[in-house]
């Protein structure tokens, strides 16, 4: 296999620093390397539908937490990771659109409910569709077995890290 970007700066480092095990830059380096490009390329699909990462974020939430596709605005913040902030513009962004729709929350009248719309649902079926053959496309980049032990491996590692 050709040398990569990573290699070229791991064969700097060994000439600057030869008393440091700079190893983990090959691991690291490339695995965000990698990530960097993944996320180019599925921004490039949710974007033919005219959704951006974050709106794809909701909708896809939404339309995964089951009939009848509504979360509160914390439930939505916790099943993404994002603050409640984020949350906000990102549902604000959608229901502009009409993805997404706001109403009481009959569990807590203070809170609000948000909903996946028709239009959203629709919308997020065929994005989700289009994500999945892309993701099936740069995963079959990587024979079987190079799958199945990236994903135990990274696995294994996020439990390490407390990644739940």
């Amino acid at each position: 296999m050709p040398a990569d970007h990573v290699d070229r700066i791991l064969e700097q480092w060994a000439q600057e620093r030869p008393d440091l095990d700079v190893s983990p830059v090959g691991v690291i380096g490339r695995m965000s390397r990698v990530s960097n490009r993944l996320t180019d390329e599925l921004v490039a699909v949710y974007a033919t539908f005219g959704l951006g990462e974050g709106e794809f974020d909701i909708l896809a939430t939404l339309r995964r937490s089951g009939a009848p596709y509504a979360l509160s605005a914390g439930e939505l913040a916790a099943a993404t990771m994002v603050t409640s902030g984020a949350i906000s513009k990102r549902v604000d962004r959608c229901e502009r659109r009409g993805w997404v729709s706001r109403s009481v929350d009959d569990r807590d009248g203070r809170g609000r409910l948000i909903s996946l719309t028709a239009e959203g649902r629709a919308l997020i079926d065929e994005a989700f569709s289009a994500h999945m053959a892309n993701e099936h496309r740069l995963v079959g980049l990587l024979s079987e077995r190079d799958r199945t032990l990236l994903a135990a491996a990274l696995r294994r590692w996020g439990h390490e890290l407390g990644i739940d």
